[in-house]
Protein backbone atom coordinates (compact mmCIF):
# COMPACT_ATOMS: atom_id res chain seq x y z
CA UNK A 1 0.00 0.00 0.00
CA UNK A 2 1.37 3.27 -0.84
CA UNK A 3 0.96 6.84 -0.40
CA UNK A 4 -1.20 9.36 -3.18
CA UNK A 5 -0.07 13.40 -2.01
CA UNK A 6 -1.62 15.83 -4.01
CA UNK A 7 0.55 18.39 -5.08
CA UNK A 8 -1.45 20.38 -7.38
CA UNK A 9 -5.32 20.52 -7.72
CA UNK A 10 -7.45 21.32 -10.70
CA UNK A 11 -4.83 23.98 -12.73
CA UNK A 12 -7.00 24.48 -15.56
CA UNK A 13 -6.89 26.70 -18.92
CA UNK A 14 -9.66 27.47 -21.03
CA UNK A 15 -10.12 28.17 -24.46
CA UNK A 16 -13.20 29.09 -26.91
CA UNK A 17 -12.30 30.06 -30.58
CA UNK A 18 -10.30 27.74 -33.50
CA UNK A 19 -8.04 25.07 -32.50
CA UNK A 20 -6.48 22.09 -33.62
CA UNK A 21 -6.64 19.04 -31.57
CA UNK A 22 -3.78 16.81 -33.15
CA UNK A 23 -1.40 20.37 -32.12
CA UNK A 24 -2.64 20.27 -28.91
CA UNK A 25 -1.65 17.04 -28.16
CA UNK A 26 1.66 17.00 -29.69
CA UNK A 27 2.50 20.38 -27.46
CA UNK A 28 1.66 18.24 -24.41
CA UNK A 29 3.37 15.24 -25.70
CA UNK A 30 6.36 16.68 -26.55
CA UNK A 31 6.24 18.74 -23.28
CA UNK A 32 6.26 15.68 -21.34
CA UNK A 33 8.84 14.15 -23.42
CA UNK A 34 11.56 17.03 -22.40
CA UNK A 35 10.83 16.42 -18.72
CA UNK A 36 11.33 12.40 -19.09
CA UNK A 37 7.70 11.13 -18.28
CA UNK A 38 6.22 7.97 -19.61
CA UNK A 39 2.73 8.75 -21.63
CA UNK A 40 0.20 6.47 -20.42
CA UNK A 41 -3.80 7.27 -21.77
CA UNK A 42 -6.39 6.52 -19.05
CA UNK A 43 -9.55 7.37 -20.92
CA UNK A 44 -10.77 8.35 -24.18
CA UNK A 45 -14.44 9.05 -24.83
CA UNK A 46 -16.44 11.22 -27.68
CA UNK A 47 -19.74 11.62 -27.88
CA UNK A 48 -21.35 12.99 -31.35
CA UNK A 49 -24.62 15.62 -31.41
CA UNK A 50 -26.17 17.58 -33.61
CA UNK A 51 -24.55 20.75 -32.00
CA UNK A 52 -21.11 19.42 -32.27
CA UNK A 53 -18.73 16.64 -30.87
CA UNK A 54 -17.99 16.39 -27.36
CA UNK A 55 -14.56 14.41 -26.80
CA UNK A 56 -12.99 13.79 -23.70
CA UNK A 57 -9.20 12.59 -23.16
CA UNK A 58 -7.39 11.73 -20.12
CA UNK A 59 -3.74 11.51 -19.73
CA UNK A 60 -1.49 10.15 -16.67
CA UNK A 61 1.76 10.53 -17.80
CA UNK A 62 4.19 9.19 -14.94
CA UNK A 63 8.22 9.62 -13.89
CA UNK A 64 9.70 6.95 -11.91
CA UNK A 65 12.45 8.95 -9.82
CA UNK A 66 13.16 6.60 -7.05
CA UNK A 67 12.61 2.94 -6.35
CA UNK A 68 9.88 4.29 -3.90
CA UNK A 69 8.47 7.55 -5.02
CA UNK A 70 7.39 8.20 -8.71
CA UNK A 71 5.64 11.54 -9.81
CA UNK A 72 2.29 11.77 -11.79
CA UNK A 73 0.22 14.45 -13.81
CA UNK A 74 -2.94 14.17 -14.67
CA UNK A 75 -4.14 15.97 -17.83
CA UNK A 76 -7.48 15.74 -18.43
CA UNK A 77 -8.91 17.44 -21.76
CA UNK A 78 -12.34 18.61 -22.37
CA UNK A 79 -13.02 19.70 -25.99
CA UNK A 80 -16.81 20.75 -26.44
CA UNK A 81 -19.12 21.41 -29.06
CA UNK A 82 -16.26 21.23 -31.82
CA UNK A 83 -17.27 21.59 -35.73
CA UNK A 84 -14.64 21.38 -38.33
CA UNK A 85 -14.47 24.75 -40.04
CA UNK A 86 -11.18 26.37 -42.66
CA UNK A 87 -9.07 29.14 -42.10
CA UNK A 88 -7.13 30.62 -44.83
CA UNK A 89 -3.66 31.12 -43.37
CA UNK A 90 -0.57 32.64 -45.56
CA UNK A 91 -2.80 31.88 -48.56
CA UNK A 92 -3.40 28.27 -47.67
CA UNK A 93 -6.52 26.98 -46.47
CA UNK A 94 -6.47 24.50 -43.42
CA UNK A 95 -8.74 22.78 -41.61
CA UNK A 96 -8.96 23.39 -38.14
CA UNK A 97 -11.68 22.89 -35.52
CA UNK A 98 -14.13 25.61 -33.43
CA UNK A 99 -15.30 25.12 -29.88
CA UNK A 100 -14.51 25.15 -26.16
CA UNK A 101 -11.21 23.90 -25.21
CA UNK A 102 -10.69 23.00 -21.49
CA UNK A 103 -7.55 21.46 -20.09
CA UNK A 104 -7.11 20.39 -16.49
CA UNK A 105 -3.89 19.66 -14.62
CA UNK A 106 -3.73 17.67 -11.44
CA UNK A 107 -0.08 16.37 -9.90
CA UNK A 108 0.55 13.68 -6.99
CA UNK A 109 3.51 12.30 -5.92
CA UNK A 110 3.37 8.58 -5.30
CA UNK A 111 5.23 6.75 -2.62
CA UNK A 112 5.73 3.35 -1.53
CA UNK A 113 8.17 3.63 1.60
CA UNK A 114 6.12 0.70 3.26
CA UNK A 115 7.74 -1.72 0.89
CA UNK A 116 11.27 0.01 2.15
CA UNK A 117 13.74 -2.30 3.64
CA UNK A 118 13.53 -3.21 7.14
CA UNK A 119 10.02 -0.67 7.24
CA UNK A 120 7.97 -2.13 9.60
CA UNK A 121 4.67 -0.79 9.90
CA UNK A 122 5.41 1.33 13.54
CA UNK A 123 7.89 3.03 11.51
CA UNK A 124 5.83 3.56 8.14
CA UNK A 125 3.11 5.38 11.01
CA UNK A 126 6.19 7.17 12.74
CA UNK A 127 7.35 8.54 9.81
CA UNK A 128 3.73 9.73 8.18
CA UNK A 129 3.47 11.57 11.93
CA UNK A 130 6.69 13.16 12.03
CA UNK A 131 6.27 13.92 8.08
CA UNK A 132 3.12 15.56 8.55
CA UNK A 133 3.46 17.64 11.35
CA UNK A 134 6.32 18.27 13.06
CA UNK A 135 9.42 18.09 10.48
CA UNK A 136 9.31 17.40 6.54
CA UNK A 137 12.61 15.89 5.02
CA UNK A 138 14.68 17.74 2.38
CA UNK A 139 13.81 14.63 0.58
CA UNK A 140 10.62 14.96 -0.13
CA UNK A 141 10.84 18.66 -0.71
CA UNK A 142 12.45 17.73 -3.75
CA UNK A 143 9.85 15.97 -4.97
CA UNK A 144 7.72 18.26 -4.82
CA UNK A 145 9.25 20.74 -5.97
CA UNK A 146 10.41 18.69 -8.67
CA UNK A 147 6.77 17.74 -9.82
CA UNK A 148 5.18 21.64 -9.50
CA UNK A 149 8.01 23.15 -11.41
CA UNK A 150 7.36 19.86 -14.37
CA UNK A 151 3.84 20.81 -13.83
CA UNK A 152 4.43 24.39 -14.80
CA UNK A 153 6.37 23.83 -17.68
CA UNK A 154 3.94 21.37 -19.65
CA UNK A 155 0.91 23.96 -18.04
CA UNK A 156 3.21 26.71 -19.72
CA UNK A 157 3.82 25.55 -22.88
CA UNK A 158 -0.09 24.37 -23.74
CA UNK A 159 -1.04 27.47 -22.29
CA UNK A 160 1.50 29.23 -24.85
CA UNK A 161 0.04 27.36 -27.87
CA UNK A 162 -3.89 28.06 -27.09
CA UNK A 163 -2.83 31.74 -26.83
CA UNK A 164 -1.19 31.76 -30.01
CA UNK A 165 -4.11 30.99 -31.70
CA UNK A 166 -6.29 33.94 -30.46
CA UNK A 167 -2.93 36.34 -31.98
CA UNK A 168 -1.37 37.31 -28.55
CA UNK A 169 2.55 38.01 -28.50
CA UNK A 170 3.65 35.88 -25.53
CA UNK A 171 6.83 36.73 -24.08
CA UNK A 172 7.95 33.67 -22.65
CA UNK A 173 8.26 33.84 -18.83
CA UNK A 174 12.06 33.51 -17.12
CA UNK A 175 12.79 30.17 -15.53
CA UNK A 176 13.00 32.17 -12.29
CA UNK A 177 9.58 33.89 -12.65
CA UNK A 178 7.91 30.25 -12.86
CA UNK A 179 9.88 28.79 -9.92
CA UNK A 180 8.88 31.63 -7.97
CA UNK A 181 4.99 31.20 -9.03
CA UNK A 182 5.26 27.75 -8.16
CA UNK A 183 6.98 28.13 -5.03
CA UNK A 184 4.13 30.69 -4.22
CA UNK A 185 0.92 28.45 -5.47
CA UNK A 186 2.61 25.72 -2.70
CA UNK A 187 3.10 28.05 0.03
CA UNK A 188 -0.84 29.34 -0.39
CA UNK A 189 -2.09 25.84 -0.66
CA UNK A 190 -0.30 25.29 3.07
Amino acid sequence: MGEKNLIINHKKIAHHGLFRADEIFATVNHALEERGYTKREKKSEELVSPGGRLFQMELRPFKVVSSFVTLMIRVHFTFDNVTETTKEVSGVKQKFEQGEVEILFDAWILSDYEHRFGMTPFKFFMKGVINKYLYNSSVDDKFQQQLADDTAFIYARANEYLRSLQGKKIVPPREEEVRRRVEQELLEKD
